[in-house]
């Protein structure tokens, strides 16, 4: 029988079927398991309590209500702290060319568009959030292979397949909130840079005034705008500069104060980088354009 993963786009090269092939319900307390694994892929609920997942070259903490499904052959353990328990319900399950009367997921993803977005992941592993339905699911499968009814593998295959499309859904889901989010407060941040640049501000002022972390505020920022925090509030203040410069009499060394930077000759040297003119050749290039 040949085995495959369920990311990296694997099972849209072969008509599949999955089939689970282990599951349980447990209480693990002050736990470490030793690395392994194995030819299937597994699915890591956590009913109660908190724990972390690790991979070899990552930690991943996890809480009630999280869930996490490791592909398969990718090394991993189980952590849970000294004096702490976590309950959790495992399933893992494989792919088979053999199936009982429903399409292969293959043919599934194709009009499905969440379920072939959720077998393209580029990552090991996938870390969600589940308010109850994927538990309910889980759950209801659990509780059909329990019955011993193994003859009846139609409903089993059914529920795993289902399973499989709500996770699909759910992935989909979060990204895009997760993009909704980013975009808020990246938003939110250039709000709060447009009404202080003429202060003293860094990054972690800024992350605070949008209450994230700043590494995590600092990505998304990045990642939103093609550029780090501080390089946007240098643009901001030297258009502010710039602006000031055309159209007041401000003198040029007190221009400075009003953009937020601490000296006149930082502001010059600021300024000619942005605009390869220092402010004061800049101001004379307007005023004989303007007399022209």
């Amino acid at each position: 029988m040949e085995r495959r993963g369920i990311f990296q786009g694997q099972l849209m090269q072969a008509e599949q079927y999955p089939r689970v092939v282990a599951y349980y319900f447990k209480e693990w307390n002050g736990f470490e398991m030793a690395y392994h694994q194995h030819s299937a892929v597994e699915i890591m609920y956590v009913i109660s309590g908190d724990c972390t997942v690790e991979l070899l070259n990552k930690s991943i903490p996890m809480e009630k209500g999280h869930f996490i499904v490791i592909d398969s052959m990718v090394a991993h353990r189980l952590h849970v702290a000294q004096g702490t328990a976590c309950r959790m319900l495992n399933v893992e399950f494989i792919f088979s060319h053999t199936g009982v009367g429903l399409p292969s997921l293959k043919r599934l993803a194709e009009t499905d568009r969440a379920l072939a977005e959720l077998f393209a992941v580029k990552h090991d592993y996938l870390l969600l959030y589940d308010p109850s339905n994927v538990y309910q699911m889980l759950k209801a499968l659990v509780l059909e292979l329990d019955g011993k009814r193994r003859a009846e593998q139609l409903l089993t295959a059914l529920q795993l397949t289902q399973l499989l499309v709500q996770i699909g859904r759910l992935a989909q889901e979060t990204s895009s909130q997760s993009h909704d989010a980013a975009e808020f407060y990246v938003g939110e941040s250039i709000a709060y840079i447009q009404q202080n640049y003429d202060r003293d501000i860094q990054v972690k002022d800024i992350a605070a005034a949008v209450r994230l972390h700043p590494g995590y505020f600092h990505r998304i920022f990045k990642a939103g705008t093609g550029c780090s925090v501080m390089d946007y509030v240098m643009r901001f203040r030297m258009e502010k500069g710039r602006m000031l410069l055309e159209q007041t009499d401000i003198p040029v060394s007190d221009i400075c104060h009003y953009v937020g930077v601490n000296s006149s000759q930082y502001f010059s040297t600021l300024f000619k980088k942005y605009t390869n003119e220092t402010p004061l050749a800049y101001r004379r290039a307007v005023r004989k354009e303007v007399e022209r």
